[in-house]
């Protein structure tokens, strides 16, 4: 009987997702070379008019394994990466993987103690970095396990230079200890030793967000990663034609896993643009002819808002999938509505991996009647999903619960920290915090965050049903829901919105419209108009920092009865 079978609903996945494992692969690197065995000459990453072949890439992450091999880097080494998305990302990837090393990325907009904290938990022998970090990223690091910094600049492997995305500033130097491109071209031609690695081998050490105490290193195996692009590229149908665009940032697990990985390893183009930038990247879809993409809902709404977004800009899409928070069903259908192309869900953690719960293509997720939430999608092949409560015991279908995880897509556990590995993980499976229904069918629906949940006059209200009924308005554009302390009631309601360009709403309207929506009690007592809601760098709404009393005003503006035309 297999570790993890197949739950009943698996004949409903895309035809072959279930079988299509890499069970001949036990690292990335052999599935790297299989690729570009069989297709060296076609286009492996594109970036602006800059277009590499998998042979060229494959080449110079040779050569750039083996100046990082001088510079000490071996297997069991951590190496940070502090970049943008652009094509020395996945240079170095696969020049670390080649090592037996491990990629830590790092978010490029970290500094100081944010940067300085990560660093210290993993200690990185060295740090590849963007040549105008070089500087500050010295003195913050001086002291630490650091042994060297290696630059590159964000212009190289182009030539179009697009002011839109290279602005004029300031002119910046390699490093010290090396540039990259400098580095390629010193060493070409040469070849790093082939290491017998296993599955069981560290390929990212990538860290949590945070958001409920200090972030966590998840150890992302080669045999984890591979089993997330395996089944997710087998699940949306990812053929050799496809142009995968890298919109999603890869420090963060999603794209360094479901748009990097994925598209390394079967064979796909890979589309770089930088840092988001809506007209940018709405160009690369038209340009690049993207098939396929998995960004933040706030990416996509980003692009609605853009006035040169039009159905003809998505006209090559196959499939588009957004992941790292629930997305509200009016948010779905407005972007439908407009474009033709829908938004399909995705779940994953960090401790997953990334994806591994998704809205099959093609397909309509439902809405849970109960709670009026979208589903996320169905548990992926070889993936356990299914709701517990308290004790670990599973829930009736239809039923609330802790959605638990297990399958070779969850990683091992956190890097040197035994207490949250056994807190997090009991038995090997993922307790992940969220509260889902998993109906009869196998769909899946996020409710809210255990810890999101508000107690009012000892009522239980999820934040996320109230957002789903403010996002029906169509002055709304985003919203959060959070809980704050009440005398009487113990909490109380509250919601912040920001507003779509060119739309008013009062506070006083958009209380009105929750009251004739939903129960007396899960009403918002205040509803405040914002400029924009606080994210993290991936896009994630922060709930903590609206409830935070000493952040003053509450998100990032000034209460306003005004529409949002920023």
């Amino acid at each position: 009987m297999p570790l993890h079978p197949e739950p009943p609903w698996s004949k409903d996945h895309p035809d072959g997702a279930a079988h299509r494992r890499t069970e001949g692969h036990r690292t990335l690197t052999e599935a790297w070379r299989e690729r570009v065995a069989d297709a060296p000459d076609s286009p492996a990453t594109v970036y602006f008019d800059g277009v590499m072949t998998a042979r060229e890439i494959d080449d110079d992450s040779d050569a750039l394994a083996v100046g990082l091999a001088e510079l000490g880097v071996g297997r069991g080494s951590r190496v940070g990466v502090h970049l943008q998305n652009i094509p020395q990302y996945v240079l170095t990837m696969l020049a670390l993987w080649k090592l037996g090393a491990t990629v830590l990325p790092l978010n490029p907009m970290y500094r100081g103690q944010e940067l300085r904290r990560l660093v210290e938990d993993a200690a990185p022998v060295g740090i590849v970095c963007a040549d105008t970090q070089v500087g500050e990223s010295r003195r913050t690091l001086s002291g630490s396990p650091v042994q060297w910094l290696l630059s590159t600049s964000d212009r190289d492997l182009q030539s179009r230079d697009d002011p839109r995305v290279f602005t004029p500033a300031e002119r910046s130097f390699p490093s010290s200890d090396g540039d990259l491109v400098r580095l390629i071209e010193h060493h070409r031609g040469r070849r790093p030793p082939r290491l017998e690695l296993t599955g069981e081998d560290i390929a990212l050490l990538t860290y949590t967000s945070g958001t409920t105490g200090p972030p966590k290193g998840a150890m992302n195996t080669h045999a984890n990663v591979l089993a997330v692009t395996s089944t997710f590229g087998a699940y949306v149908g990812l053929r050799r034609d496809d142009a995968v665009l890298a919109v999603a940032p890869l420090f963060h697990i999603t794209g360094a896993v479901i748009n990097a990985a994925l598209a390394l390893l079967h064979g796909c183009r890979l589309v770089f643009t930088n840092r988001f930038h809506p007209e940018v990247v709405l160009d690369a879809f038209t340009e690049h002819g993207v098939t396929f993409t998995i960004g933040s809902i706030t990416v996509f709404n980003a692009l609605s808002e853009s006035p040169r977004a039009t159905p003809e800009s998505f006209r090559s899409v196959r499939a588009l999938y957004s992941g790292g928070a629930p997305i509200p069903p009016a948010t779905v259908e407005r972007f439908r509505e407009r474009f033709g192309s829908y938004i399909h869900n995705a779940y994953g953690m960090t401790e997953s991996t990334s994806g591994v719960i998704a809205v099959p293509p093609g397909e309509v997720a439902p809405v849970d009647e109960a709670s009026g939430c979208l589903s996320i999608g169905k548990a992926l092949p070889h993936m356990s999903a299914r709701a517990v409560d308290p004790s670990g015991t599973p829930v009736p279908p239809g039923a609330q619960g802790e959605l638990e995880l297990s399958g070779p897509q969850v990683v091992p556990g956190y890097w040197r920290n035994a207490e949250a590995t056994a807190t997090t993980f009991p038995s090997g499976r993922l307790r992940t915090g969220d509260v889902a229904v998993i109906d009869h069918d196998g769909w899946v629906y996020l409710v809210d965050r255990l810890k999101d949940q508000i107690n009012v006059s000892g009522y239980k209200v999820w934040p996320r049903e109230v957002e789903d009924v403010l996002h029906q308005h169509p002055s709304v554009h985003e919203a959060a829901v959070v809980g704050l302390p009440d005398d009487y009631r113990g909490e109380a309601v509250v919601a912040y919105v920001s507003l779509a360009a060119g739309t008013t709403a009062t506070e006083t309207e958009l209380v009105a419209f929750t009251r004739e929506r939903i129960a007396a009690y899960k009403r918002p007592r205040e509803v405040h108009v914002v400029e924009e809601l606080p994210k993290t760098l991936t896009g994630k709404i922060r709930r903590r920092a609206l409830r935070d009393p000493d952040t003053g005003t509450p998100a990032g503006g000034p209460r306003r009865e005004g529409g949002n035309d920023t």
